[in-house]
């Protein structure tokens, strides 16, 4: 595609309002920075969804872009837990899987600075569109917004450091090929962080156990998995590399000879 530096750099001085953070930097296809209009995927497809088997357990329904005000979420300390045991640093790459309308986004971009990057991903149109305004709003320019599939992110190949999935992890409806197309973008030693309510996947929460058991079939490995509120917890996993983790045709067979069911519905 034949860029035409010029209007990209009158566009980007048009959106930062007089702002001084460094946005006329090149962006990749599908990212979204600030002053850009669209909003696509940030890597090609990786392995398709119909490579893997379904989660035999409920799938809840995506229903909003937030868990809750914001206002109350600072209240009671939940960025600074997630993050205090992410151990999220300046200069590292980010990713929130289902970012909505951006609460961790907003609070990321600074924490990881112009050193770091922060991927904003969702996979509902208006949600997307509500990131990209915040980032636009906040002159957020280390964040790329990222439209991704149901079973894979479409992040880049070995970009993320840490990926956090904030009360969504049972709304995932393809959690076996999601988390194998994530452990790509994971770079070595990458770590995903999981807050979830421990309770039924259609009531908004995931067991302790079904969590384990679905992420250690794709290679994750578990670290620590800590309570943070009543009912409340926060997961860590260190990805599998691309020698660890198995391919989808072991992981169908492992599945199908011990699945990964639901307390209660063995």
């Amino acid at each position: 595609m034949t860029r035409v530096w010029w209007p990209l750099l009158l566009l980007a001085a048009v959106f930062a309002c007089g702002a001084s953070a460094d946005r006329s930097a090149p962006t990749t296809a599908g990212v979204v920075a600030v002053g850009q209009d669209t909003i696509g995927p940030a890597a090609p497809p990786g392995a398709p969804a119909n490579a893997f088997p379904n989660p035999m357990r409920p799938v809840a329904d995506i229903v909003a872009p937030r868990w809750s005000a914001e206002d109350d979420r600072d209240d009671v300390g939940e960025f600074s837990r997630v993050i205090d045991l992410a151990k999220i640093r300046q200069g590292q790459h980010v990713a929130d899987i289902g970012a909505g309308d951006g609460y961790y986004v907003s609070r990321l971009s600074p924490l990881v600075g112009a050193s770091g990057r922060v991927f904003g991903q969702d996979i509902i149109p208006d949600y997307l569109t509500l990131l990209q305004r915040r980032v636009r709003r906040e002159g957020m320019g280390n964040v790329q917004v990222v439209r991704g599939d149901a079973h894979d992110p479409r992040l880049p190949s070995a970009s993320v450091d840490v990926a956090i999935m904030i009360h969504m992890y049972h709304e995932i409806e393809q959690p076996f090929a999601l988390l194998w197309n994530l452990a790509t973008a994971m770079r070595p030693g990458g770590r995903l962080v999981i807050l979830d309510l421990d309770r039924p996947t259609y009531g908004h929460g995931t067991p302790r156990p079904l969590l384990r058991c679905e992420l250690a079939a794709v290679g994750y490995r578990q670290l620590s998995i800590t309570t943070t509120a009543p009912s409340e917890y926060v997961a860590i996993f260190l990805a599998p590399d691309s020698v660890s983790r198995p391919t989808p045709a072991v992981l169908s067979a492992k599945l199908a000879a011990s699945p990964c069911r639901a307390p209660g519905n063995e």
